[in-house]
């Protein structure tokens, strides 16, 4: 499970596979909690680009990180979205809680923006 989470600095990149339903949503939920927990993050990005189906099981262990990170101060973005995805996120809502990338912001318009 390690191979979906990278963490550089004070953000988490989680790399999600290319399909998230039960089975697989624990385990990233679980995972991604570990780190929230043993190091100080500031910026949790959700990665897509592999990503082609996503049950409820899903948007709910994004919605459950966005909730840790609202509490912890932080911010949780998606990036390298597809058309697929972006229509289940705005179906459930979870569009207007979070940022959807293209690809990783830019440091400097990051901070600016206090993303980073």
């Amino acid at each position: 499970m390690e191979q979906y989470f990278d963490v550089k600095g004070t953000t988490l990149f989680v790399r999600l596979p290319s399909e998230i339903d039960h089975h697989n949503a624990e385990e990233l939920r679980k995972g991604a909690d570990k780190i929230l927990q043993k190091k100080l993050i500031r910026l949790v990005a959700f990665d897509f680009e592999q990503t082609v189906f996503m049950d409820s099981s899903g948007i709910g262990m994004i919605m459950g990180r966005y909730k840790m990170m609202r509490f912890m101060g932080g911010t949780v973005i998606a990036v390298h979205v597809n058309e697929r995805m972006q229509r289940i996120m705005k179906l459930s809502g979870i569009c207007k809680l979070i940022d959807i990338y293209e690809g990783m912001p830019e440091p400097d318009k990051a901070v600016l923006n206090g993303l980073l």
